[in-house]
């Protein structure tokens, strides 16, 4: 088990390294000049070298990316050129917000899923299967900011039963545990679980009814077993999967928020995100994608270490 779990520690290393140089080198590709976001059109010479001088835009891309390297190992990301202030705190503090909404979208997808996966695989074949399999599709098919944008009119609108923008009252970022912010949570959460719901259904369904059909299961059932125990054998062969697919799923919810947290103008990554392509600060576009692709990798990572734990047979392959 040990051998298992430094040899991921090590695969992660060049997958990490990896990750900062496509989200360095990513943001030079796209076009613009981000002194365009402080300097103003006229700008003199002297000041246009005088500012890429100062944020380090004047020295070969390789330099720059070893400075940033180090910097950024550090906890420094640098400054942001449109706002002036430190990168590492901007994203951190949208960390803290993108977490809590993928969180509970993540809780409300992978629990849905695994229900209706579930109730599928166990009753294969009738209209629950088919009610389940067509609710998962449906959920997949469906664009977030459509859905976004659907959810705020019927609730928001026609039926003022939740917050259509923000994470708080007065346009507040700041989270407190209470029933008036978690309004503010609802409408977003739902829109974002809708897709992961869909794929874990589905994946469920299958492993469910692949499971039900295998010898081992026709032999508990032989033996006498209650169908709860035989469920709890059919759960714990199927958790390993289900849990690699949540995993990643929780990562895409990280890192495809941006046109959820857009339409209800969510103070998380995605936002951040968007607010930083729009005005190309380079600074603050390397800190976000750094920042979501490595919790991409770190929760890999952790999905990688905890499925050997489920079963056993995984670490001694």
């Amino acid at each position: 088990m040990f051998a298992y779990i430094l040899k991921r520690l090590i695969y992660a290393i060049p997958i990490a390294l990896s990750v900062t140089v496509v989200s360095f080198v990513l943001v030079y590709l796209a076009p613009g000049d981000p002194l365009n976001a402080i300097a103003p059109a006229d700008a003199p010479e002297e000041v246009i070298q005088a500012l890429k001088s100062a944020y380090g835009l004047d020295k070969p891309v390789p330099v720059q990316y070893g400075l940033w390297l180090m910097r950024a190992v550090q906890g420094d990301l640098g400054l942001s050129i449109a706002s002036g202030r430190e990168v590492t705190a901007e994203v951190l503090s949208a960390v803290s917000n993108t977490l809590l909404l993928a969180g509970m979208a993540a809780a409300i997808g992978v629990v849905l899923g695994c229900i209706l996966g579930a109730l599928a695989g166990y009753r294969h074949g009738t209209w629950i299967d088919k009610a389940a399999t067509a609710l998962s599709v449906v959920g997949v098919s469906i664009p977030h900011y459509w859905l976004g944008l659907v959810l705020t009119i019927l609730f928001s609108i026609w039926l003022p039963w939740f917050p259509a923008m923000g994470a708080g009252p007065g346009g507040s970022g700041e989270w407190l545990w209470d029933l008036e912010h978690l309004r503010y949570l609802v409408l977003p959460a739902l829109t974002l679980s809708v897709i992961p719901m869909g794929i874990i259904t589905r994946t469920v369904r299958a492993l469910v009814a692949d499971m039900l059909g295998q010898e081992f299961v026709t032999a508990l059932r032989a033996r006498g077993l209650s169908g709860g125990a035989v469920f709890r054998h059919v759960a714990k062969n199927t958790a390993p999967t289900v849990l690699a697919v949540a995993g990643l799923q929780i990562g895409y919810l990280m890192g495809g928020s941006i046109l959820v947290e857009t339409v209800f103008a969510w103070p998380g990554t995605g936002f951040l995100l968007n607010t930083a392509i729009f005005q190309r600060d380079i600074p603050l576009l390397q800190g976000t994608i750094l920042v979501l692709c490595m919790f991409f990798v770190v929760l890999n990572l952790l999905v990688d270490i905890l499925q050997p734990l489920i079963d056993p047979r995984m670490g001694r392959s």
